[in-house]
C-alpha cells in the first residue's frame, strides 16, 4: 500500500535532513514557530539547488486567521505565479470566508494561477465550520491533499474525525495527517484511522553556535530563547518513515 511522509522545513538544512531520512517531499515555508508563513524566493531556490525533493510550498502571507482582504490576496497571486515560475511541484494554502466555509471565489483564482502544479488544503480546514462540507468543496475544487488534525490540537485527540474523513474521503483526495505526528504516534493512527499520508516537522533543538550571549533581551516572542535553533532531524524521519513502511509495504 503506498503511503507518504511530508515534512514541513522552514530551512535548507532542515530539507536536507528531510532527504537524508528519506521523506517523500516537503512543504517548504518560513516561520513555523508561528504555525509557518510563506517562503521567500532564495528559500525555495537553494532547497531546490540542495536537494531532489518534491516541494510543496505554503502559500500564507501572515500569522493569523486564514480570512484574506483585498490587499493580501493580492500577496498571494504574486506568490503563487512566483513559485509557478520556479517550478514548484505545488501549493499548499486556504482561504475561508468569514462564515467558516472556503472562500471558492479566491480558491479559484489562487488555483487557475496555479496551472499545473498540485494544489493542498492546509490547516485552515481545521478551523473551518464544518469539515465535511469544506472536504467536499476541497473535492470539487480538484485539490489533490488535505492536511489536518481532526479539527484538534493534535492528530491523535483528532483521530475520530481523521478516521471519518479517511472514509468519506474514498480515495477521492489524500488525507494528510499532521500536528503532533511522530514514529510513535503514527503506528498507532494507522491502525485507528487507515490514514497512510502523515505530515511532521521532525524537528529537534540545537544550540546556538554563539560563544557571546546577550541574556534578557528577546527579539519576538518572550520565553524564546534567542540561542536555539528548531532543525528537522534526519533520524526521527527515518524512524517515521520505518514505521510505514513495516506496517504497509507487502
Amino acid at each position: 500500500m503506498k503511503y507518504i511522509l511530508e515534512a514541513c522545513v522552514d530551512s535548507v538544512q532542515s530539507a536536507i535532513e528531510a532527504e537524508k531520512g528519506g521523506a517523500a517531499r516537503v512543504e517548504l515555508c518560513s516561520n513555523l514557530i508561528i504555525g509557518g508563513t510563506s517562503p521567500g524566493r532564495a528559500l525555495f531556490s537553494q532547497v531546490r539547488e540542495n536537494t531532489d525533493l518534491e516541494i510543496r510550498v505554503l502559500l500564507r502571507p501572515r500569522f493569523g486567521d486564514f480570512c484574506y482582504d483585498e490587499y493580501e490576496f493580492a500577496v498571494m497571486k504574486e506568490d503563487i505565479q512566483m513559485y509557478r515560475e520556479l517550478g514548484a511541484d505545488g501549493i499548499v494554502t486556504g482561504i475561508l470566508a468569514p462564515d467558516g466555509t472556503l472562500n471558492m471565489g479566491q480558491m479559484k483564482e489562487l488555483i487557475a494561477e496555479a496551472g499545473n502544479m498540485d494544489m493542498a488544503l492546509h490547516r485552515a480546514f481545521d478551523v473551518s465550520w464544518d469539515p465535511f462540507v469544506t472536504l467536499e468543496q476541497a473535492v470539487s475544487l480538484g485539490m489533490k491533499t488535505i492536511l489536518t488534525s481532526g479539527q484538534r490540537n493534535t492528530a491523535w485527540e483528532g483521530r475520530e474525525l481523521l478516521a471519518r474523513l479517511a472514509e468519506q474521503s474514498e480515495g477521492r483526495i489524500e488525507i494528510l495527517a499532521g500536528a503532533g505526528i511522530s514514529p510513535e504516534t503514527i503506528e498507532k493512527l494507522l491502525a485507528y484511522t487507515k490514514v497512510t499520508a502523515y505530515h511532521m516537522s521532525g524537528k529537534v533543538t540545537k544550540d546556538s553556535r554563539m560563544q557571546f550571549r546577550r541574556n534578557g533581551v528577546s527579539m519576538g516572542f518572550p520565553g524564546f530563547s534567542e540561542y536555539e535553533i528548531w532543525q528537522t532531524d534526519a533520524e526521527n524521519i527515518r524512524k517515521a518513515v520505518e514505521v510505514l513502511e513495516s506496517n504497509l509495504m507487502p
